[in-house]
């Protein structure tokens, strides 16, 4: 459990997402993280475990396959009991090889749009472990790699987090019509 208030946790967090997205620098990020830290794409099962590890994991996978033009688009935050809940959306052109999201699938050049939920814990006012969750059927179903008349949404999953006004229960509409 972390000694820092919220607001402390909030902006080391902050830190963490600027020296990944923005300064893109694995000793930044790593002078954030506990000494024995995690990071897993549960999705997918990609990340890492061990300081060597995350090191490894950015420096060779993460950071090089950042799309160009990626924008995380901020929705909420929690904070609580030495924990950070993080939801935005993740929106990028598929220019580049991302096989810390898309393993050994070849750019498309589709544009993806998908809600991420991050929970961050802490430990000793260091990051101790991120997971991030995301529908990797929505981004399949954007690249075409699912078929439709399965009972998956793709980027109108993003826009109703981003703004809640899309018409739901569109599946149960499209199952009922069959």
């Amino acid at each position: 459990m972390s000694t820092l208030d919220e607001k402390a946790l909030s902006e080391l967090w902050d830190q963490h997402m600027a020296a990944e997205f923005g300064m893109k620098d694995v000793e930044k990020i790593l002078a954030t993280m506990a000494p024995h830290p995690s990071v897993n794409h549960v999705p997918v099962m990609m990340g890492a475990i061990g300081r060597e590890q995350v090191r490894e994991f950015y420096t060779n996978f993460f950071l090089p396959q950042l799309p160009p033009d990626l924008e995380n688009i901020p929705i909420s935050r929690t904070i609580g009991q030495g924990r950070l809940v993080d939801e935005f959306v993740a929106r990028f052109t598929h220019s580049i090889q991302i096989d810390w999201l898309l393993p050994g699938i070849p750019p498309t050049g589709k544009v993806l749009e998908f809600a991420i939920a991050a929970i961050i814990q802490f430990e000793n006012d260091k990051i101790l472990s991120e997971r991030l969750y995301w529908d990797q059927a929505s981004i399949l179903v954007q690249l075409g790699l699912i078929d439709r008349s399965l009972p998956v949404l793709g980027a109108e999953i993003a826009h109703q987090v981003i703004q809640p006004v899309q018409p739901m229960n569109a599946l149960l509409q499209r199952a009922h019509k069959r």
